[in-house]
């Protein structure tokens, strides 16, 4: 079943046939945060993995089962929110030297085009924006599927991962360690775990 796909002419042509079950999914989505998480991995003093997860965060899911082409995302994270399990390093990463929470409360997700790479595997390209500045930034997706659940909600779930230098959005604060290398890689690893539930119409 496709949910995206390529953003071309040939894509989002008129086509004779549309799979029905993929039609019923068109609608605009909520994400449901107690059962979604968007997380985050970065290497530490060169030797390990520090972990850690983004508690706050809304976002819409915009589904054309029709025309694929034509979906997106949007998603909006509260910088103060994040949340390593260590209260001291948080505190750092909200402050100036990294996120500068006060001055840039939130970080933004606005697709630009999607496609589909095969099977149930999917790509989402958009604009990333963290403390005031914008690139883009491509997601991998796998769509798990769609059902409804007990109390009625008809939910959609994707899991994405993407990988971004830190640098690139301003966030430049490290320190040297005296056997070489740095405190904090520049490399950090994004990982969601989405499930929407579908807007009442």
């Amino acid at each position: 079943m496709g949910l995206f796909s390529r953003s071309t002419a040939t894509a989002t042509a008129p086509t004779a046939t549309v799979d029905p079950a993929l039609a019923a999914l068109t609608g605009t989505y909520t994400i449901d945060p107690a059962h979604s998480g968007i997380g985050f991995t970065a290497r530490h003093a060169m030797v390990t993995n520090v972990r850690g997860a983004s508690t706050e965060y809304e976002g819409t899911l915009e589904l054309d089962g029709s025309d694929p082409a034509a979906s997106g995302a949007s998603i909006d994270v509260t910088i103060a929110s994040i949340d390593t399990g260590s209260t001291d390093r948080d505190g750092h990463l909200r402050s100036a030297d990294f996120f500068d929470a006060e001055q840039f409360p939130l970080m933004t997700f606005r697709s630009t085009s999607a496609e589909a790479l095969g099977g149930t595997d999917y790509r989402i390209t958009g604009d990333l924006t963290i403390k005031g500045v914008t690139k883009p930034i491509t997601i991998d997706l796998e769509f798990n599927g769609a059902a409804k659940d007990p109390f009625g909600n008809e939910r959609v779930g994707f899991e994405g991962k993407a990988e971004l230098l830190r640098s690139e959005w301003g966030l430049t604060w490290n320190a040297a360690l005296e056997t070489g290398g740095v405190l904090v890689s520049d490399k950090i690893k994004l990982t969601f775990e989405i499930s929407a539930i579908k807007n009442a119409q």
